[in-house]
């Protein structure tokens, strides 16, 4: 049994268009339905995939993938993050992942993209950072909250050698 799925038509109640269930929307429906499902994702901030998290009132908890390449945020709807805040100019920055580092990039907006409450042009980005788009906060989270960065490798590695000047020093003192 398929599981149905969430659609602009389930609440404006449009007629099927075709005998294979074709369904007919206009850009504004799309738009809006695009926007509704950006906003509700939920995904797991990782390294390999890390979110923008609402911090502001109406974004509190609304989490926003970021993918490889250059996203785009701001108010107007052809924006990968959407934003519908007077503040937030219509095109109001970037934010590109360069290889894993990632960097926020105003694109002249009016009311200034800011890291940390710093203004910014451009700015590399960290776990943890707040960006401000005008008077929208987000945190910029490379894994949740609580949880620890992982050192395994590096703490293994450090024990090793740390038992191997302990082993030679013994054997020196014997």
């Amino acid at each position: 049994m398929e599981t149905p799925r969430h659609t602009p038509s389930a609440s404006s109640g449009r007629r099927l268009a075709g005998t294979q269930g074709t369904q007919l929307f206009s850009s504004g429906e799309l738009s809006q339905w695009a926007a509704e499902a950006g906003a509700s994702s939920h995904g797991h901030a990782s390294e390999r995939e890390p979110v923008l998290q609402g911090m502001s009132a109406g974004l509190e908890g609304h989490r926003f993938s970021l993918r490889a390449g250059r996203q785009t945020i701001g108010r107007r709807d052809d924006n990968d993050i959407v934003v519908n805040e007077p503040s937030v100019s219509s095109a109001h920055a970037w934010i590109i992942n360069q290889q894993g580092h990632y960097v926020v990039m105003n694109t002249l907006s009016t009311n200034g993209t800011f890291v940390n409450d710093k203004r910014v042009h451009e700015a590399s980005i960290k776990h943890g950072d707040r960006l401000r788009f005008g008077q929208v906060e987000f945190v910029f989270l490379t894994r949740e909250p609580g949880e620890r960065k992982r050192t395994g490798p590096l703490l293994l590695a450090g024990l090793l050698a740390l038992a191997v000047l302990a082993a030679g020093l013994w054997w020196w003192l014997s």
